[in-house]
């Protein structure tokens, strides 16, 4: 009965109350963070033209900016899991905001990559330990928890868009340098979530040491739904990384548009993305981590073969289906991983974020490279089929039958 508890968690075996105002203070706080992180591929047109840059190179900055995130977040998590540190969230959010100050007024490409790389590094902070912080305000309700703290960030990056048509493309690049405040803003927030996650960790020894015991699960037997799961991120992400990158410049070339209505269908998109973040966890809670993974990433690929034959008109109705469908599926994923591994949730949570960032950023690199070599729009055409791998979802176990059996 222990481990169906852990997979199938309810509120009489976790009788403490949500903390939501921990999850509303994390979810801004993510919200900032990517809001300021967005503004990153929102400019990319900007940087193209004050730098001359190829699609490979702008394909270097995602790179640079998603590995330097991903290669640190399990190194991050697997640290804490042993020595918690509850103020290294703040400290996290300042490295942020030296990189984005960097961003504004940094004259060469290569600084411009290490600015970015600084904005990558307080992400690999943020992540893990907020995802950490997320479980423990949970009273049980995983993936609830993770979606509120998760829908903060997809709202942040599809904000960001539109305050750099609104600020940064007009004002120029050094006008970033505004958004600084920003960042300073949520180094408050976690500061005080700091707090709460010290108390917290003096008042749980008992937790710690129930997570200790718990460790011991997983093993071999995860090992198959592990390789599963990495197949679903790699379809998800590269695919993601795609319209995210690059939707401004396959709507300006394909159809013409301004930089700044194509900025507005990102942001389109970008908002499905945030509406289906804050669904998949909730419905996976209800009706099963497994089904909300299959179709979300599945189900999204008819409308991802259709994007690339579809009119103006219907590539945003398209873009948000697509984005509401697939990002439900990270929340459900996430949750699915550490209950895999009880005990090791900031290693868990480093990892799958990390491979989130590391994916994004090596498909935003070869997408760029194809792009450069074919044209956008046919990489879109290749692109299309990637959610077809969403057919490996029927091979995972269920958690639920497995905790039963047990």
């Amino acid at each position: 009965m222990a481990q169906q508890s852990t997979f199938a968690p309810s509120a009489a075996a976790c009788p403490e109350r949500i903390a939501f105002k921990v999850l509303v203070a994390i979810s801004v706080s993510h919200f900032l963070n990517d809001l300021l992180q967005s503004l990153i591929p929102a400019i990319y047109p900007l940087l193209k033209d004050s730098f001359q840059l190829s699609f490979t190179q702008i394909g270097l900055i995602t790179l640079t900016f998603q590995m330097s995130a991903s290669l640190l977040q399990p190194l991050v998590g697997l640290y804490t899991d042993r020595h918690p540190q509850p103020y290294s969230l703040p400290w996290g959010m300042g490295c942020t905001l030296v990189g984005l100050v960097a961003l504004a007024f940094v004259p060469t490409y290569g600084l411009l990559l290490l600015a970015v790389a600084l904005v990558g590094t307080g992400s690999a902070v943020l992540h893990p330990e907020s995802s950490r912080v997320a479980r423990m305000a949970s009273a049980g309700h995983y993936g609830l928890a993770q979606s509120i703290f998760q829908v903060g960030g997809n709202g942040g990056t599809s904000a960001g868009p539109l305050l750099a048509a609104l600020i940064v493309i007009p004002y120029g690049r050094s006008s970033l340098a505004w958004f600084s405040l920003v960042a300073f803003l949520a180094m408050l927030i976690l500061w005080r979530v700091g707090t709460w996650y010290a108390h917290k960790q003096r008042q749980g020894r008992r937790v710690k040491t129930v997570a200790a015991a718990d460790t011991a699960r997983g093993g071999l037997s995860a090992a198959w739904p592990v390789l599963v799961l990495l197949v679903l991120m790699f379809s998800k992400f590269f695919y993601i990384s795609s319209l995210n990158s690059y939707l401004t410049f396959y709507l300006m070339d394909k159809f013409q548009v301004s930089m700044q209505v194509a900025q507005l269908h990102l942001f389109v998109f970008l908002f499905g993305m945030a509406l289906g973040t804050m669904v998949g966890g909730p419905i996976g809670d209800r009706i099963g981590r497994k089904q909300v993974i299959w179709w979300s990433i599945f189900g999204a690929a008819p409308f991802a073969l259709a994007l690339p034959y579809a009119s103006l008109f219907w590539t945003g109705p398209l873009t948000f289906v697509i984005g509401l469908l697939m990002s439900s599926a990270f929340p459900a994923i996430l949750v699915y991983a550490q209950e895999l591994f009880p005990g090791k949730v900031g290693m868990i949570s480093g990892l799958f974020f990390g491979l989130a960032f590391g994916l994004g950023g090596i498909g935003a690199a070869l997408v760029g490279r194809l792009a450069d070599a074919h044209g956008i729009e046919a990489v879109y055409g290749l692109c299309a089929w990637l959610p077809l791998l969403g057919l490996a979802a029927v091979l995972l176990p269920n958690p639920r039958r497995q905790a039963e059996e047990a």
